[in-house]
């Protein structure tokens, strides 16, 4: 029997032109993510509202684009630019045949921090009014160190900037005094003297204006410690993207040149993210509040709050107890994962401590209560997930985009991507006019 095979023509043109939506199955996250946005009525685009100069993109197109991107694994503008080409999905999101540029997709995510913020809110209310989401919970706090577009090599201590003058200086007068002398022995072919001074007059620069900032003498403070001194000599400087730091990460083996990315996530049963920032203190000792605090109150009502050791400090604790009415779950030392036989025994209550215990002999007996246990648990089953798929299934690992205030908004679009994926997964590809039925399906 001879072989009967498919015909693959490529070259003979259609009758009819196609109609891209057959293209795309009718269940598909993008059908959620466009319909979404459209019911939103955002409000925080920042568009030429003068209609002067070129034509410009759909604001809630370029919207669509840069969530369905980042939920799909593809962050770097360049990137999502080459799929309006070559992803009939994403060609679908651009209505077939417009292909912004680069540029032009940097440029709108970076000059619209307050929209993804106020796209974040809505879709947790969107979540809520579809019965996702409980007004009232509590959170899991955790942070994930994502390394900053900048090369750990690429920083110096303050110590060594100083150095650096030096050397540098002692160079140019040496080249200097080359270029002055007519018999000067030349230098290697393809080098010339007066770039060789522009280079090192360059980084002379750039090194002094580090120690200036170490002294104080210039009109931008210098960084500060906690106790408000100059940076130590063994301070580190970036050149490449000075915001970021050098932290451990990973297991705590290795350093990176990054970012302390924070999140809290609902434990009541959605693991969306509620609230999120980024910081770049290399530890969480002073991230419990402000990441508590990066919650919207008109999304949850936080009546407790689960963290590791990292986090624990009684100034927080006292905090957040007294001014925010929350409970605090957070562990005042590091706690073993491997359970013993002794750990699975049932143990006695503990017992009830004097009124002059301490904020850290109250909160281990607070942990070791059977709620507490319960509700610290949650902390491992929720935001540490959220981290995993973050950085495994979409593939977000470091930042595109160069200092504090930039990182931060690019978390925020990670944030958004993430939920926008995960409540499509919990509607079970419903669409948003099938509310009643979705409601009814959570109730």
């Amino acid at each position: 029997m001879a072989l009967r095979l498919k015909i693959v023509d490529r070259h003979t043109p259609m009758i009819l032109p196609p109609d891209i939506r057959d293209w795309i199955p009718e269940n598909h996250m993008v059908h959620f993510i466009i319909e979404a946005v459209e019911q939103m009525n955002l409000s925080g685009f920042k568009i030429n509202v003068r209609g002067s100069g070129s034509e410009q993109y759909s604001p809630s197109m370029m919207l669509v684009l840069l969530i369905y991107c980042y939920a799909t694994g593809r962050f770097s503008s360049r990137q999502i630019e080459a799929a309006t080409y070559s992803d009939v999905v994403v060609r679908y999101i651009c209505g077939g045949d417009l292909h912004p540029d680069h540029d032009t997709i940097c440029t709108f995510r970076r000059d619209n921090g307050a929209l993804f913020s106020e796209c974040f809110v809505k879709v947790l209310s969107l979540a809520s009014e579809l019965g996702c989401l409980k007004k009232v919970g509590g959170i899991s706090v955790d942070g994930t160190k994502i390394k900053a577009n900048a090369s750990k090599h690429s920083a110096v201590s303050y110590k060594k900037a100083e150095k650096m003058i030096q050397q540098l200086e002692l160079e140019v007068e040496e080249l200097v005094k080359k270029a002055e002398d007519a018999d000067s022995v030349p230098l290697e072919d393809g080098l010339t003297i007066p770039e060789e001074i522009s280079r090192r007059e360059e980084a002379k620069y750039n090194a002094k204006l580090k120690k200036r900032e170490k002294e104080n003498i210039t009109k931008k403070p210098a960084p500060k410690s906690p106790g408000g001194k100059p940076p130590e000599d063994k301070s580190q400087y970036n050149f490449t993207d000075p915001e970021s730091r050098i932290m451990k990460a990973g297991n705590g083996k290795h350093f990176e040149q990054a970012y302390n990315a924070q999140a809290a996530v609902d434990v009541e049963g959605s693991y969306l993210i509620l609230g999120k920032r980024v910081t770049n203190n290399p530890n969480d000792k002073k991230e419990l509040v402000p990441t508590v605090e990066s919650v919207a109150e008109e999304n949850r009502t936080v009546s407790d709050v689960s963290a590791d050791t990292g986090y624990y400090s009684e100034e927080a604790i006292v905090e957040l107890e007294s001014e925010n009415d929350i409970v605090a779950y957070v562990a005042v030392e590091k706690r073993d994962h491997h359970k013993s036989v002794q750990d699975l025994e049932k143990k006695d209550f503990p017992s009830e401590l004097s009124d002059t215990a301490g904020i850290k002999e109250k909160m281990g007996r607070r942990l070791k209560t059977p709620e507490g246990e319960e509700r610290y648990k949650l902390r491992k089953q929720t935001v540490e997930p959220v981290f995993g798929t973050i950085k495994e299934t979409l593939g977000f690992r470091h930042f595109h985009l160069r200092g504090l205030e930039k990182a931060g908004l690019e978390w925020d679009i990670v944030a958004l991507a993430y939920n926008f994926k995960r409540l499509f997964n919990m509607t079970g590809g419903f669409l948003l006019s099938e509310k009643d039925t979705l409601k009814a399906v959570n109730a």
